[in-house]
C-alpha cells in the first residue's frame, strides 16, 4: 500500500536526522515568532516573607565554605535555571557581621543593590567601598572583588548577573585569589573623586566599557530625583525616571545591564507600557502594585518583582515609590532588537 503524503515526508525526516539535518518547515514558527513569546512569568519575592530564609541560610554555611552564600530569585516560569528572566540572574546575597565572602573574579558581570544592612564593603581592583541601603555598587566583568561586613548587623542585596548571557555565548571563565581579602592599592573614594565629579584626570584612557565610578550611592541618586520632582514633568509610563551612565562615554554604566531609578508619586497610576527587556525591579521606598497582563503584583519596601519581555504592565501607587531597575537592555539596542509599545495597542 502506498504511503500518504504524511507518512512519504516522516520517512524523509527519519533518513535525513542520520545526517544532522531537519526541515525548517516543520519548526519554523517555533524559531520566529510573530511577536516575544517569553516563559518567564510575573513574579514578586515579599522580603518579609523569604527574609527568615536568609537569615537561616547564615547559620547552615559560612560565606567562605559558599564562596557567596545567595538563595537565588528563580523565576516560575524558568524552573532549575537560575534565572530570573530568560537572560539574566538575580539573588539576595548574606553576609553576617565578621564575615569575608572570599576574592575571586569571573566573566560575568555584577551589580550589587544594597537591600538591609549598613557598613559591609565591597572591594574591587585595590579599592574599597563601604556600602548603604539604595546604593548601587558595579562589580565589572575580570576584576578581583571580595566582600566584607566589619558592621555589627546582617548586610543583605540584591544580585544581578548576565550568567545567561555569558553562559549563551560559552564565554565563563572565573579565577579565585590565593588570599580571602584583596590588598587595598586606592584610598575609600577613590574612583568617585577621580571619575563621579564631573572631571576626569588629564591623560585618562577608557580601558573597559564599564563605568570607572563602581558605587552610586542611594543619597546622591535620592536627592537628585527630589530635585527634579519640582519640574512635574512626569512621564505618563514611567512617572521620573533616570538611567545610571557611565561618565566617560554618557553610556549605560555596565556593558550588559541597563539601571535605572525612578520616582512614582502618591496617587499616579501610569499608562500601560511593555518593552522587549524583561525588567528586575526592587523597591526602595514606598507601596504599590504593579498589573502585568491578568495578575496583580503588590508591593512595598525592599520587595523584588521582575515584569518579562513584552508584558503589558502599569503602575499604581499608594504611597511615594522609588523603584530600581535593571534589564538586558544596552545589549538588545546595540543589536538594534529593542521595541517598546507605550500605549493600550
Amino acid at each position: 500500500m502506498a504511503m500518504t503524503a504524511n507518512e512519504q515526508r516522516q520517512a524523509f525526516y527519519d533518513r535525513i536526522a542520520g545526517s544532522n539535518l531537519t526541515p525548517l518547515w516543520e519548526v519554523f514558527a517555533d524559531l520566529i515568532s510573530a511577536q516575544p513569546e517569553s516563559r518567564a512569568r510575573p513574579a514578586l519575592w515579599r522580603y518579609d516573607d523569604i527574609r527568615p530564609f536568609i537569615l537561616e541560610s547564615g547559620g547552615l554555611i559560612s560565606a567562605k565554605e559558599a564562596v557567596r552564600r545567595v538563595l537565588i530569585l528563580e523565576n516560575p516560569g524558568l524552573p532549575g535555571q537560575s534565572r530570573i528572566t530568560n537572560t539574566l540572574y538575580a539573588g539576595l546575597q548574606l553576609i553576617l557581621p565578621g564575615e569575608v565572602a572570599p576574592a575571586h573574579r569571573h566573566s560575568q558581570s555584577a551589580l550589587r543593590f544594597i537591600v538591609e544592612g549598613h557598613g559591609a564593603y565591597t572591594a574591587v581592583e585595590g579599592e574599597k567601598t563601604v556600602m548603604q541601603p539604595g546604593d548601587f555598587v558595579i562589580t565589572p566583568s575580570w576584576t578581583w572583588h571580595d566582600h566584607g561586613n566589619e558592621s555589627a548587623e546582617p548586610m543583605v542585596w540584591l544580585d544581578g548577573l548576565d550568567i545567561p548571557i555569558v553562559g549563551f555565548f560559552e564565554a565563563s571563565f572565573a579565577e579565585d585569589l590565593d588570599q580571602d581579602s584583596q590588598p587595598l592599592s586606592r584610598p575609600t573614594g577613590d574612583a568617585q573623586a577621580r571619575y563621579g565629579a564631573g572631571l576626569l584626570p588629564m591623560g585618562y584612557e577608557r580601558s573597559a566599557p564599564t563605568s570607572p565610578v563602581f558605587n552610586y550611592p542611594y543619597e546622591r541618586t535620592r536627592e537628585a530625583l527630589e530635585k527634579m520632582r519640582r519640574t512635574e514633568e512626569w512621564d505618563p509610563c514611567h512617572g521620573l525616571k533616570m538611567r545610571y551612565v557611565n561618565p566617560v562615554t554618557g553610556d549605560y554604566a555596565m556593558p550588559t545591564m541597563a539601571t535605572f531609578m525612578q520616582l512614582l508619586p502618591t496617587g499616579l497610576a501610569t499608562a500601560p507600557y511593555r518593552s522587549t527587556d524583561g525588567m528586575v525591579y526592587s523597591v526602595v521606598e514606598g507601596r504599590g502594585r504593579s498589573h502585568v497582563g491578568d495578575e496583580i503584583l503588590e508591593w512595598g519596601p525592599r520587595d523584588t518583582f521582575v515584569i518579562p519581555s513584552w508584558q503589558r504592565h502599569r503602575h499604581e501607587v499608594d504611597a511615594d515609590a522609588v523603584l530600581f531597575s535593571f534589564s538586558d537592555r544596552p545589549i538588545q539596542e546595540k543589536l538594534g532588537l529593542w521595541r517598546e509599545d507605550r500605549g493600550n495597542h
